[in-house]
């Protein structure tokens, strides 16, 4: 009937003259779902264009410079890292070939979320896991973790110290006692050693066995007294801790350093270990640091070098001296006379920084000498700085003593650009009245640079 060719006609689908592709995509457009023989083709296709593409960017990744993915691979934590030898058979080895070795005992408990004993064995085995699977050089080792067994630590050590290892950095609280085989690290450049334990012959002869050691960092370690430094390629020096001695007898390519020494006793007074036998602290110090460029001497370090009778200048000049820091407790003469000594020793100073130490000075058995040098306070400020630029003091509270070697500094830098002052941060009301008399003072100064600013801000 007409009607029911019209009505057949009508219900004719839209795809009936299109190709396969366009009809999947008008019964899309339609809203009609694809039948499972017409669906499993399409995406069948895109899986495996998608795999084609994840294939193309792994190896683009791949094709990647060795020292490129490295970089890659040192960023991610150790444990990620060897997870990637699955990727592909060019990933296979490169977790192994890293050079920079990284561990860190707290990272790897979070990993495992355990919290108990038994997890630092499991860590300890993951360390000798990589170092045992290790191949080629490693050029950096480091290592956070507490109370390490003995027997662990002198077996990587060993192991380090074959290896041609140039850095080993934040070895922490553990017991650092090499075998008899130890013969040290003839590749190192870099020793960092942090909260440690370990006999006073161990780290001399840490130190003259690593012929190569550049870098060294030593900070509160234990069982060190005397600090006898033998490293002639010794570059940077960053050392704190109690000492008795300080002694760097070969250290004459040394260029930047920072040392602060304390003492752990209920009363403020100078070890005795302290006083030299003959000559005095700052003059055996400097000896060794002609090439000197960048000096902090922090804590109690001033006061170790103001011990023992010295010059008003030192016999050479510290002439590539251009950045020093010193921490001075201003209620101490003889302290504030060596930190002179020092700057009429330095022609090249461009930078100074005063960390105004309110400690306590500590006290000592007076002797002849020490009263010589507290008597000449008064005439000992005649000095030209030429150089000086820039200049930070911290934590002034404003006593004479202070605004004296403020003053000091301002008539004797004909060259400064800018004092920033920093005051000590008193009670409120004590501070508001203490503020402003500060300012007062500072105004009244006169300054022998005409383009010296003085800076004085808020704690």
């Amino acid at each position: 009937m007409p009607g029911q060719e019209g009505s057949s006609s009508q219900r004719a689908p839209p795809y009936k003259v299109t190709k396969r592709g366009e009809q999947e995509q008008s019964k899309v457009d339609s809203g009609t779902e694809l039948d499972q023989d017409e669906a499993l083709p399409r995406y069948g296709s895109m899986l495996s264009g998608q795999i084609k593409v994840l294939k193309k960017e792994l190896d683009r990744i791949s094709s990647l410079p060795n020292d490129v993915t490295e970089m890659i691979l040192s960023r991610l934590p150790l444990r990620e890292a060897v997870r990637t030898s699955v990727l592909s058979s060019k990933w296979r080895y490169k977790s192994a070939m890293l050079q920079d070795l990284k561990f860190n005992e707290y990272v790897w408990r979070r990993s495992q979320n355990r919290y108990d004993d038994q997890i630092q064995t499991t860590f300890v085995n993951m360390v000798d896991h990589v170092l045992l699977l290790h191949i080629g050089p490693i050029r950096k080792f480091e290592l956070f973790a507490d109370d390490l067994a003995t027997r662990d630590i002198d077996r990587w050590l060993t192991h380090l110290s074959r290896n041609s290892i140039k850095e080993l950095s934040n070895l922490h609280k553990v017991w650092l006692k090499p075998p008899s085989t130890f013969k040290g690290f003839r590749s190192l450049k870099s020793l960092q050693l942090v909260g440690i334990t370990m006999a006073q012959h161990v780290f001399e002869n840490l130190t003259c066995c690593t012929p190569l050691l550049e870098r060294l960092i030593l900070r509160h370690c234990y069982g060190v007294t005397t600090l006898n430094i033998d490293a002639p390629n010794l570059k940077f020096l960053d050392i704190s801790g109690v000492f008795d001695v300080v002694n760097p007898k070969s250290t004459l390519n040394l260029t930047d350093a920072s040392i602060g020494v304390t003492i752990y006793s209920p009363v403020s007074r100078v070890p005795v270990s302290w006083v030299p036998s003959s000559s005095s602290n700052l003059l055996k110090i400097f000896y060794h640091l002609p090439h000197i460029r960048r000096f902090a001497i922090k804590s109690h370090f001033l006061k170790y070098l103001s011990l023992g009778a010295f010059p008003e200048k030192l016999p050479k000049p510290c002439e590539y001296l251009n950045v020093l820091s010193i921490d001075i407790c201003f209620d101490d003469p003889d302290a504030i006379l060596t930190a002179l000594c020092i700057l009429r020793s330095s022609p090249a100073l461009q930078e100074l920084e005063i960390f105004m130490d309110g400690r306590k000075k500590l006290t000592s058995s007076p002797t002849v000498v020490e009263e010589q040098k507290s008597s000449c306070l008064d005439v000992s400020y005649n000095c030209t700085l030429s150089q000086l630029r820039l200049v930070k003091i911290t934590e002034i509270s404003g006593v004479k003593a202070e605004l004296d070697f403020i003053r000091f500094l301002l008539l004797s830098s004909p060259v400064l650009e800018r004092m920033t002052v920093t005051p000590h941060k008193f009670p409120k009301p004590v501070y508001v009245e203490r503020f402003s008399k500060l300012v007062k003072e500072l105004l009244q100064f006169k300054r022998e640079s005409k383009h010296a600013e003085i800076i004085l801000l808020d704690p």
